[in-house]
Parts: structure tokens; C-alpha cells; sequence
């Protein structure tokens, strides 16, 4: 009797336009999919853990236009001749759909929507969206000009025809229900439940901890202002991602000249928290400029909660909502350096244990538990529709 032959994988494709394999909410998303089928990722930067196959976007290749023609349609708002035209979609679409036929297709940010539906021959879509598209870095005038009105042409034009649509917090959900009708469930941007333990306090000196880019929009000088202010009793280290147009060097510079304060270098996502938790608190101190910052809940966030560690972030509604929900941390008041002095000094080694400890019963509600079930349901349903 002859065997019946075995079902094949289904095939799915991941397109983000980010080095993947060091983009922890694109590594988790991965690491969920391939439970589902053969992952197909599309990125810059070598092929992701995770991924049966990779085809990878030239580091050059940038993911908006960038030639005087481009920049002259994305002004004159001719965004449907934009679309599959820049660096880094035309020198991987082809290989994309040549790859296919796709079971799936997932998208991640609003510029991947293109390349996504290309691809995707029928294969449902899934767009993930990490942030509110518009305002992706709405502090650039020249985005504001040019690209925002391109971001919402896309998610006006894409969103309503994807078979899914997330994002990273209930605020941001709502915005995206509100502006193009769709219906957002929210996956968070939080890591596997790590097993780990509060450390008490050592020798009464708080440590302070701070890990993500290097980037200067994140008010790093301002931590190190604050350790200048607070004298002993304090110190402050950074695990720092070198990116364009950052600022690594000049961080480390005003490091060298304070014993307090040390620069070490990026630690794996996978890691992370198991390399905080040595610490006491996990700070953050983000000016808010645009809609999408005000709604954010970065993945940091999650990590120091995994790390074990106390909280203290500067407000934004979601924040507020968790820490406040779970009792870890303070609010600073504006994100000023005096406003962190200010908070921290009034915080005892006992304050500090308490907050640590609240981290530890929160630990499983702030893991990626949760989201790993709902993605596994939603990709199980979009597979299912397929069939």
C-alpha cells in the first residue's frame, strides 16, 4: 500500500525593512510564525534566527524614495506611482514574488504594504504595525512634507483590504479604527517570561539602567546629567545600538569623565533582561513630539519589568496606566534632569525593593504569554481562511 504523501508546510512570508535579525518584535513575531510554516524573511542585515530563508535588502538600498523624481512625486502626491519604487523595494521584488507561491503574508509598517500585497498573489495579509504610521518620525519636517501623506495613502489604501491588522498598544489601536476603519487587535512589544528573581539593593547605592539606540531623540545626555546632580548613592549605566545619525561616541565621551555613569555594549534581545537584572531601576525619559509617541509602550519597558527591576519613565498614557496598574514605579514629572533627581531622591532602598518585587508578581502579565496565544489564534484563522 502505497503512503500517502506527507502535507506540505505552508509558506510565509515576513517583509520588514529593518535589520530583522536584531529587531526583537520581528524576532518574536518569527519565532511565532515558524510554529505555523516556513518563514520567508525579507530585511536588511543577514537572515534572522528563525527564518527557513532570507532575502536580504541591500544595506544601501533605502526604503523610500530618495531620487529627485521620487521626491517629486511624493510632493506632488502622486503616491501610486511611488509605490514599488524605491531603492530597497526594486531590488527585492522580484526575488520576493519569484519565491512565492505564499500562504501568508506579513507585513510590518506601513512602508512594507506595498511589497506585501505584491507578493502576495491572494495569501492573506497581516499588517503589523509597531507605531502610528503618519507620525514615524513626524520631528522631521521634511517627513512631515513628504512621507506622512504617503504613510496615510498607504494605510487608507492597504489597511481596509488586509485580512489582519495590530499594533503595539490600545491607544495606537484605537487611532488606526478611528482614522481608516479597521479593526486592531494589539500585540504588545514584550519579551518571553524569563525566570528570574529581584536583587536586593547592594551596599545603598541605586543603580540605574538604561538599554535601546543611541539615538538623540532619546534625551540620553539628561540621565547623565541627573547621575552629575545626585552625586553618591547613584550610578547609571547604558547598554547602547549604535545607529545613523546617533550619537554613541559622544555618549561615551561624557561617560569617560564620570564614575558614575558606564557605557557597555548592546546585549542580545534574547538576553536582556537576564543582564539588567543585576540593576535596581530601569529609566526612561522620552519627550513626546508626535501621536505616535504619546501612545507609545516601548519594548524597554517590558525588559526591565523581565529584569526584575523598579520603574521610573516620564509619562505618557500608556505608561502611566501600566505602572500605575501594577505599582511599578514613579512618573517623573517632565523629562528634565531636576524632574529625575527630583523623583529619585525622594526613593528609599525600601521603595526600590518594593517596586523590584511588584515587577516580580507582574512578570507573566507583562511577558509576551498573552500575545504569543493571540498571534498563534490569528495565524491559525488566516491559514484556515486560505485552505
Amino acid at each position: 500500500m502505497t503512503a500517502a504523501p506527507s502535507q506540505r508546510r505552508p509558506r510565509i512570508l515576513c517583509v520588514s525593512f529593518s535589520p530583522i535579525f536584531e529587531d526583537a518584535r520581528v524576532l518574536r513575531q518569527i519565532a511565532v510564525l515558524r510554529e505555523h510554516g516556513d518563514v520567508v524573511t525579507v530585511g536588511y542585515g543577514p537572515k534572522p534566527s528563525g527564518a527557513a530563508a532570507h532575502i536580504e535588502v541591500p544595506s544601501d538600498a533605502v526604503s523610500l524614495p530618495r531620487t529627485p523624481l521620487g521626491v517629486a512625486k511624493l510632493a506632488l502626491r502622486a503616491h501610486r506611482s511611488v509605490e514599488l519604487t524605491a531603492p530597497g523595494e526594486v531590488a527585492v521584488k522580484r526575488f520576493v514574488k519569484d519565491r512565492g507561491p505564499y500562504d501568508l503574508v506579513v507585513a510590518n509598517d506601513a512602508r512594507a504594504l506595498p511589497l506585501a500585497f505584491h507578493a502576495a498573489g491572494g495569501a492573506p495579509v497581516w499588517a503589523d504595525m509597531h507605531e502610528w504610521a503618519p507620525h514615524e518620525t513626524a520631528s522631521l519636517l521634511s517627513w512631515r512634507i513628504l512621507v506622512a501623506p504617503y504613510m496615510e495613502y498607504l494605510c487608507r489604501t492597504y489597511l481596509p483590504s488586509t485580512s489582519a491588522v495590530t499594533t503595539v498598544s490600545a491607544g495606537l489601536a484605537e487611532l488606526y479604527h478611528q482614522h481608516f476603519g479597521v479593526e486592531t487587535g494589539v500585540v504588545r512589544s514584550a519579551p518571553p517570561f524569563h525566570d528570574l528573581a529581584p536583587k536586593p539593593v547592594q551596599g545603598g547605592v541605586i543603580r540605574l539602567v538604561h538599554s535601546g539606540i543611541a539615538d538623540t531623540r532619546r534625551n540620553l545626555p539628561t540621565l547623565i546629567e541627573a547621575i552629575d546632580k545626585l552625586g553618591e548613592g547613584f550610578t547609571l549605566d547604558l547598554f547602547l545600538v549604535e545607529v545613523p545619525g546617533g550619537h554613541l561616541d559622544a555618549l561615551k565621551g561624557m561617560a569617560a569623565t564620570r564614575p558614575g555613569v558606564t557605557v557597555h555594549d548592546p546585549v542580545p534581545p534574547a538576553t536582556l533582561p537576564n543582564v539588567l537584572n543585576d540593576f535596581d531601576l530601569g529609566v526612561f525619559l522620552f519627550p513626546i513630539k508626535t501621536l505616535s509617541q504619546r501612545h507609545h509602550l516601548p519594548n524597554k519597558f517590558f525588559d526591565f519589568v523581565q529584569a526584575r527591576l523598579g520603574l521610573v519613565f516620564s509619562s505618557a498614557p500608556e505608561i502611566e496606566a501600566h505602572i500605575g496598574k501594577y505599582g511599578l514605579g514613579v512618573i517623573t514629572a517632565d523629562t528634565s534632569a531636576d524632574a529625575l533627581v527630583d523623583s529619585l531622591q525622594r526613593l528609599t532602598p525600601d521603595d526600590v525593593m518594593r517596586f523590584k518585587n511588584a515587577a516580580h508578581e507582574a512578570a507573566h502579565a507583562l511577558s509576551n504569554e498573552s500575545d504569543s496565544a493571540f498571534q498563534h489564534a490569528l495565524i491559525e484563522r488566516l491559514l484556515v481562511d486560505r485552505k
